[in-house]
């Protein structure tokens, strides 16, 4: 076992704290590849079909279901068991034809939320970088490793509603005053609310928001935590936190 090491393999106990993953179960756990997603913000394919849907009973029993096509993200088939899914993902069973969507806990853990209709093909994607290419055109890099080429004025921090798989953009969600987030890091993890400010500092130090939760209370928290979720309320279906009831709005 010792060789099944660094490349594809991680000890559990050794595992982020955001990964819903008992670590006194198993021993090892799979760790998810390089791509869209950080290491610790991002589940492997093999751990979401066997550890949480638990449509797997092993690891082999997963990997053939994966590399049977029978599993898509956003719409797209993927058959690297070893591909990590991450925040906002859309993970479907066409066999179940049962949809999921990765989101994050209060316990700033990776979690699925069943989704259904119209809501299992809206995918969230936050700006996090943009670039002018050639031609004069601009590029958008965006927080699951999508690059998108648009001549609207987007801003960093700003989130698109998109059509996947096409990638259509069907809404812009500004990060402004009035806006509703979800916290993405930070001991606010998980909470939704409604940025009541935000604020620029100009020295080195990071800009923050405020945000006003469903209790009327203020927190502070970093501005490159807050995902823009909606504006007057939520634009997809939620977990249930702090009292929101977050159903998808059209």
């Amino acid at each position: 076992m010792a060789n099944m090491g660094s490349r594809k393999h991680l000890k559990r106990y050794k595992a982020p704290k955001t990964w819903p993953i008992h670590p006194k179960e198993k021993t090892w756990t799979v760790k998810p590849a390089a791509g869209p997603h950080a290491i610790e913000d991002s589940l492997s394919l093999l751990v979401v079909v066997r550890d949480i849907l638990g449509i797997a009973d092993n690891a082999r029993e997963a990997k053939r279901i994966i590399n049977s096509g029978n599993v898509l993200i956003d719409g797209r088939v993927k058959k690297d068991y070893k591909y990590p899914v991450g925040l906002m993902d859309i993970i479907t069973i066409p066999k179940n034809e049962e949809s999921y969507r990765v989101l994050l806990d209060n316990k700033h853990r990776l979690t699925l939320l069943k989704i259904t209709g119209e809501d299992n093909d809206v995918k969230l994607s936050k700006i996090v970088n943009k670039t002018t290419v050639k031609g004069g055109k601009t590029q958008f890099n965006l927080h699951d490793g999508r690059n998108l080429l648009a001549d609207a004025d987007y801003k960093v921090g700003d989130v698109l509603s998109l059509k996947v798989p096409e990638q259509d953009v069907q809404n812009a969600f500004k990060l402004e005053e009035g806006a509703i987030v979800l916290v993405t890091g930070g001991k606010h993890t998980g909470e939704i609310g409604k940025v009541s400010e935000i604020i620029i500092n100009e020295s080195s130090n990071p800009n923050t928001v405020v945000i006003e939760n469903s209790k009327n209370d203020n927190f502070l928290t970093l501005k490159d935590y807050a995902f823009v979720i909606g504006e007057e309320k939520p634009s997809i279906k939620l977990l249930e936190v702090n009292q929101w009831m977050l159903w998808i709005k059209y």
